[in-house]
């Protein structure tokens, strides 16, 4: 067993970015609440922490009675299935307002996937649909760029790697003064450090257990958008993906799924998460 990556008894605000209607679908499609797969990691590698979630797009959301945003160490925001250049959205629009007051305080914050969207929409950068189509399950080669071996994001990263992911927009260009930090052929912009927000467009908080999940309630829309020929394909690979991280030595499914280590070994996988916990811990130092 490895030692935790900070014994830190850090306070951290969970933002789950999902409307409500979304949340309940995940509960009756069996899909994994993104918010519990950041604690679930914490609880690994911080476990000192403690966590409060609040639910940014619900029209009651507030901060955790009695507390300001100087009462928290960090913040993590979850991904969404919102579209942040909608910003008359009243479930968009108070995330665009919290995003910007982190950042212009100096709040530390990690965001996967609708977190280097709504930073980069939120400092002048520029979001929109990819042309190229949904990006789902595992996005594939991704690369570092010359700024990542300079940052700390990406320190001990495979220069290229396989990642979780399931999208249909994409930035499409950064704020400027931010370095690209990864890419790859399907969403270019793959990670960034802007300003005090730490931003990935894959998911190293995913595993494959949950990423089967979440392929299988996208059913319809990944049979819809051409992926698969029917729905029992789509079950067909989710439950595969699910007894690879039931047998993640498997020569056959790993061959099968074309997935390696960077995907399934969470000490690949989870790179940047531990160094953004790192980070976490130099400044509270």
């Amino acid at each position: 067993m490895t030692s935790p990556t900070t014994t830190a008894a850090h306070r951290i605000l969970i933002i789950n970015c999902y409307p409500r209607a979304s949340r309940e679908n995940f509960d009756r499609s069996d899909v994994g609440h993104p918010h519990d797969l950041f604690r679930a990691f914490l609880a690994k590698e911080a476990p000192q922490a403690t966590t409060e979630l609040v639910y940014i797009a619900d029209p009651d959301f507030a901060l955790p009675a009695g507390t300001t945003i100087d009462d928290f160490d960090a913040f993590i925001w979850t991904g969404s299935d919102l579209t942040v250049y909608l910003t008359d959205d009243p479930r968009v629009a108070p995330q665009i307002d919290f995003a910007r007051t982190l950042l212009d305080a100096g709040k530390l914050c990690w965001g996967s996937c609708w977190g280097i969207q709504l930073a980069s929409l939120v400092t002048g950068g520029e979001v929109a649909a990819n042309p190229r189509g949904r990006g789902w399950g595992i996005d594939r080669g991704i690369s570092l760029t010359e700024a990542a071996a300079t940052a700390a994001m990406h320190q001990g990263k495979p220069a290229s790697f396989d990642a979780f992911t399931m999208h249909l927009d994409e930035v499409t260009r950064l704020p400027d003064g931010t370095s690209l930090l990864a890419t790859n052929t399907h969403s270019p912009v793959q990670a960034a450090i802007i300003g005090t927000f730490w931003a990935t467009q894959y998911h190293p908080e995913y595993t494959l257990h949950e990423m089967g999940r979440l392929i299988a309630a996208r059913a319809p829309a990944l049979v819809r958008e051409g992926f698969f020929p029917d729905e029992a394909a789509v079950a067909h690979y989710a439950a595969r993906m699910k007894e690879l991280a039931a047998d993640p030595d498997s020569s056959e499914l790993r061959a099968e799924l074309g997935v390696g280590d960077d995907v399934i070994d969470p000490q690949i996988r989870e790179v940047e998460l531990r160094n953004w916990l790192r980070f976490l811990d130099s400044q509270a130092g």
